[in-house]
Order: C-alpha cells, then structure tokens, then sequence
C-alpha cells in the first residue's frame, strides 16, 4: 500500500522517477553508488550551490550529505570552480610531475599533524588499501585489526566483518581481526595473543561518521598500548580529516597516529585520496640501490595513472587554503550546534521520543529511544540501536523530508555554506516531516 508521503514523493519527482526506470537496466540497482539507492527511486541532480542542490524536476534541496563529506565548503565555491577551470585549459593529465602536486602535499603536511610525508591516491579506498599494506611492510607482519562497522572503503580486506563480502577468497579475510569498539582490555588481550598483527585502523570518531562513536579515552589507551607493542595505528581520517578540525580527528583528540588516510575534503570536491605519516613507514615506497631483496620483495610498488592529477590538485589546493585561512570549521560546527539544539527542542516539544547528537560538523538523529545522557557522544545498546535504524520509519522519514526540501533523514553533514536560515527551514522540515510519520505510527 502507497503512503501519502510516497504519493507526494512520485508527483514531486516524475522525471527521476522515469530516470530511475531507464537506470535499472543498466546498472545494477539502477544505481553507481551502494548509498544511494532509495526506495521506491533516487533522485536525480542538475546543479549545486551552496547548500542546496536542484534536481531534475526543478526542486531545490538543502544538502545534509554534501559530497558525501566531502563539501565542507558547500556547492560550487567559487575560488575551486576558477581553480579547476584554470587547470583545465592549461592540461588535465601530463604523465608527469607538476607543481600542483608539491604545493597539495605541503598543505596536507602543514594541516595534518602526524603528516612527515604523504603519497596521494584516487579515492579513500586506495588509501586505506596503502595504509594497511605500508604497515604490513614496515613491520613485516600480516594480520590488521578493524572495529565492528567501520568503513574503510570495499577492499577485500577492509570489509571483513561486513555484509557484501562475495568474491573475497577466507584466505584474505583470516588476515583480518575484527574488534568490538571501546574495548581495551580486548583490545591489548588480542595483541598479547598474537605477536603477528601489524596494524590498527580506525575511524577516529567512530562507525558510520560517528554514528557509534567512539570515546575519547579509548583513543588515547589506544595510542599508548600499540606504542608499547610495536603496532601501527593508523587512523582513517577521509571524512574527518579537515572536518572535525582543521587538522581534523588527530588534532581535534590531541593524537598522533602513525598514519592518516585522507579523501574527501582532501580534492576540494574532485576525486583524490592520500596516505600521510611517519616518513619511515610511508618511504616503504621508495626503492634501495643496489639492494634487489628489498626492492623485490619489501619494497612497495605504486602506480596509479591519476595520481596527484592536476585537476583534483587544483581543487585540492584551492579547498585547503580556504579551510586553513578562514573559520570554515568553526562556522560549520556551529551551524550544527544550532540544529542539534533546535532538533533536541522539537522532540521535546512534540514529546517523541530521541535525541540529536554528535561532534564539530558531524551530527546524527536517534528516534524511537528515550536517552537524557551525553550529547556529544551517544553510546547505545545494540537493542537502541535496531530501534533508532528502523527501517520503515526511516525510510518514510526521508522521503517526507524530501518532500519538504531537505536530504537528511537521521545523518548530518554540515558545511560552511549552511546558514542560519537554512538550519531554522531544516527543523520546520523536519516537524512536517516528523508529524507525518506519526500520523503513519512510525514514532
């Protein structure tokens, strides 16, 4: 049976509705992203800017998944737009080294604190595939540790303990511990169990952007017990990095990891990804003259045919000047503090049951769970859990939210671009949406 939301969401959104159906037949799901499918179809896009995006039947939405994460600045900021079309008449790929890519490293060494050297890569799945594999050949050990639900893109390693793990040969997935979060004594117990892991890796504010965080403490007990074991900690830092601070999560928590895995916010909006650290596990790149056992089979061979391409280096400079010259964290954090409250005062007000929490620009939406605890870092039970990310009433949520002009549902990703008048349309969207999904007896 059609909801009356879903009714809405078909007459506002005919074309995409068509787009979707010519879609299906030609990529699976009809779509080229696993997050983007929607039920009953995904919307289409012609334009961006700012905050908001327009799509194909001439709505215009407010952006809470700008990018992915990658937006800190907003849509279509025109200091990159000048920059890439600069770069784009001068050459888009040389086969060769430029300046660009020099003047990029230099502002990921300079924001990053543990940044000694970088290499760059194509999208945050490569580099977290270099990162785990730098440590493998630094310490010469085989097996990385992960936490339960812990995105680091779909190599066939990093997925273990996902769901969508076809193809992936048991060999490859038995180099892969999977943890719970927030656990030390785990943790430390798994190391003295076994003297062949080689690395740590994790997202520094915790699964799903920071949906399941993770405390502050266990971070700083994690920096301490992998120092004392020779183990590298690496954190995966592409959606926080320049996010969560300027030199994002590391600075943010006041710790160094041995390396840091950066996207995202990284190519300004175009697609580049980085490994940076201690310059003697990322140099596992460089050759030894005259050692051919190394260089054979320590050694750490990298090619990628975009590599530091001058167009995403373009972007990339032009993003992170910006985000270390002007206030953009600090502006885009207090936009999220202004939603967090005001979603916290309209659950109260309608009394539902929930809460809207998070850190800096990242903010999320627990509904269905009575919770008066911290709301910075909202730790539930795995039962809380299934009830917050219930699916129908999610689902239904979103598609009333679009309806009413808004792309969220319970995640939040804030940028530079949102303004005050966009935060208070936000929560007016967010009570029509909310209303209407009572009146379905979803909350």
């Amino acid at each position: 049976m059609t909801t009356s939301i879903e009714q809405r969401f078909f007459e506002l959104h005919p074309k995409s509705a068509e787009l979707h159906d010519s879609a299906r037949s030609l990529f699976p799901n009809g779509v080229t992203h696993d997050a983007r499918r929607q039920d009953p179809f995904q919307l289409y896009y012609t334009h961006a800017e700012g905050a908001a995006k327009y799509d194909v039947d001439g709505n215009r939405i407010l952006d809470y998944f700008p990018g992915h994460g990658a937006l800190i600045l907003g849509h279509s900021r025109p200091e990159v737009v000048q920059a890439v079309q600069e770069q784009m008449g001068m050459g888009t790929h040389f086969s060769g080294s430029t300046e660009l890519e020099i003047e990029w490293g230099g502002w990921v060494r300079e924001l990053i604190p543990s940044a000694e050297k970088v290499r760059f890569h194509s999208s945050g799945t490569e580099a977290d595939m270099m990162a785990i594999r730098m440590a493998r050949a630094f310490t010469g050990k085989s097996k990385v540790i992960k936490f339960e639900d812990h995105f680091h893109g779909w190599s066939d390693y990093l997925v273990a303990g996902s769901e969508g793990i076809g193809g992936i040969p048991k060999e490859t997935l038995s180099t892969m511990i999977v943890l719970p979060p927030n656990d030390i004594e785990t943790f430390e117990r798994t190391l003295r169990e076994n003297d062949d892991i080689a690395a740590v890796i994790l997202e520094p504010t915790g699964a799903h952007m920071g949906l399941e965080p993770i405390l502050p403490e266990f971070l700083s007990q994690l920096r301490e017990v992998t120092e004392r074991y020779g183990v590298v900690l690496i954190f995966d830092e592409v959606v926080t990095g320049f996010r969560t601070s300027r030199g994002g999560a590391q600075e943010y928590f006041g710790i160094r990891p041995d390396l840091t895995t950066l996207a995202k916010i990284l190519g300004g909006g175009l697609p580049g990804g980085a490994v940076a650290g201690r310059a003697e596990i990322v140099n596992m790149i460089e050759g030894r003259q005259g050692d051919a056992e190394f260089n054979r089979n320590s050694r750490i061979a990298h090619n990628g045919t975009f590599n530091a391409n001058p167009i995403s280096a373009a972007a990339g400079v032009a993003a992170l000047k910006i985000v270390a010259n002007e206030p953009i964290n600090d502006t885009a954090n207090a936009r999220a503090a202004q939603l967090k409250d005001g979603l916290n005062d309209l659950l109260g007000r309608l009394e539902i049951p929930g809460c809207a929490t998070g850190i800096t620009s990242l903010m999320f939406l627990h509904l269905g769970i009575d919770y008066e605890g911290d709301t910075d870092y909202c730790i539930l039970t795995p039962e809380q859990q299934a009830v917050s990310m219930e699916p129908e009433r999610l689902r239904q949520l979103s598609l009333s939210l679009l309806n009413h002009g808004v792309q969220s549902g319970n995640r939040f990703i804030l940028t530079a671009a949102h303004t005050e008048d966009d935060i208070a349309h936000t929560i007016d969207a967010y009570e029509r949406a909310l209303t209407e999904i009572r009146a379905l007896g979803l909350v």
